[in-house]
């Protein structure tokens, strides 16, 4: 692929970038409400964080199938199906908190997961038509898009936390905390399907007009034996899990801690803006030093976060650990995206990616139950809770990077 002309790239990567930053922007909305909704809704307080992981949780029951629909109709397709998902999501969550359902609220949290899964495939979008050198900086800049959705979805939170943002509509109904978050995010959806007009992709399957037919590719199994596919999907599932299973406490630690509901938005959008700033260079990073070394800096930068946050729970040590958490997120998750991009065929993309975004978002879904397990029900306090989940950080990251020191021994035995 090194003599593509990525002109056509570079016009979808400004496309996708403004999708992340727009589109994006309620998923730190969703992450800073949907604990706090479910506290409020609950009726055990170990169940609080259950709303974000049915998000996660709808994210990896998609994957397996919008992969293949992108695939078979095209990126344009499978994303308009992810903002209609988000709005109807947002739409069953708003009412379930005018009803009080908790089970309704859990039911809207599945369905903004459409919308989360297919936002994870902006970035496999930008990779599709880049030339070898292109693909991690498309990648990277893809995700650089969030930098803007970090600013504007935890600020747009703080104005529309309430119905008085929505004069009309909070005339009608009693005050309900968390409304106006998910009417908003409505909003967003619903404007952001326009956005998807401007990309010049296929319609159809990825491969040109009367070009023979597609070789089947290798299975899911015959994937997941290729060392290099194995090991991205296994550093991809720690780093993401690992940032999910730490933010989606961050907001009921905060509070139990004595802080404000601000605070909390603030510290979320101090974490999500490290996530996504790291995003202008990691992709020349990995280009120069390779996806192994950047991913072996993220699982580093990853477990200090942990450590700051072991070490205290003022303002300060939050602020900090949910930082750096966001650095070592995008080293290691944009790392092994990279990794996972040049180590399948073109039409393998949709089996291959399908098959990393469920079994990533299947361990998130997992990690983001065990949040609220650890955060309320593993300690008489909120600290002693906020610890617990910061300990269990450890044993993943060392799975990870034992795979990485593993895959770079065999390939170094094979040089």
């Amino acid at each position: 692929m090194s003599n593509i002309d990525d002109a056509r790239t570079r016009r979808n990567v400004v496309v996708l970038v403004v999708a992340q930053a727009f589109l994006g922007a309620q998923m730190p909305m969703v992450f800073v409400v949907g604990g706090l909704a479910g506290a409020m809704l609950a009726g055990n307080p170990c169940f609080a964080t259950l709303p974000i992981s049915f998000v996660v949780f709808g994210s990896m029951t998609t994957a397996p199938w919008i992969s293949p629909l992108m695939q078979r109709r095209g990126r344009r397709f499978g994303f308009t199906v992810g903002a209609i998902g988000g709005a109807i999501g947002a739409a069953i969550s708003a009412y379930a908190l005018v009803v009080k359902s908790f089970e309704l609220l859990l039911l809207g949290s599945y369905f903004t997961g459409v919308y989360m899964s297919a936002q994870g495939f902006y970035r496999f979008a930008a990779a599709d038509s880049a030339s070898d050198n292109y693909r991690p900086k498309a990648i990277s800049y893809v995700m650089a898009g969030g930098l803007v959705s970090a600013i504007f979805g935890p600020q747009l939170n703080k104005l529309v936390f309430d119905t008085s943002f929505f004069p009309v509509i909070g005339s009608m109904l009693p005050p309900t905390p968390f409304l106006g978050t998910y009417l908003a995010i409505i909003v967003i959806n619903l404007m952001g399907l326009f956005l998807f007009r401007f990309l010049d992709l296929p319609d159809g399957d990825l491969k040109p007009a009367g070009a023979a037919p597609a070789l089947p590719g290798r299975s899911r199994m015959e994937l997941l034996r290729n060392p290099t596919i194995l090991v991205a999907i296994i550093c991809a599932m720690v780093s993401y899990s690992l940032m999910n299973l730490v933010m989606t406490s961050t907001p009921l630690a905060v509070l139990g801690c004595g802080f404000t509901n601000n605070n909390a938005n603030d510290i979320v959008s101090a974490h999500v803006l490290a996530m996504f700033i790291p995003s202008f260079f990691t992709g020349h990073l990995i280009v120069r030093f390779g996806a192994p070394r950047i991913i072996i800096a993220g699982l580093v930068i990853l477990g200090m976060a942990g450590m700051v946050a072991l070490s205290g729970v003022q303002l300060s040590n939050f602020f900090v650990a949910l930082a750096l958490l966001g650095v070592g997120w995008n080293f290691g998750f944009i790392g092994a995206t990279s990794l996972l991009a040049s180590a399948h065929e073109p039409h393998e993309r949709g089996r291959a990616q399908g098959l990393n975004d469920t079994i990533v978002f299947g361990c998130v879904t997992i990690a983001s139950l065990a949040s609220g397990g650890l955060m309320n029900c593993s300690g008489g306090t909120p600290a002693n809770g906020w610890s617990a989940v910061n300990i269990a950080m450890i044993p993943f990251l060392m799975l990870a990077g034992a795979a990485l020191v593993w895959l770079t021994a065999r390939n170094n035995h094979k040089a």
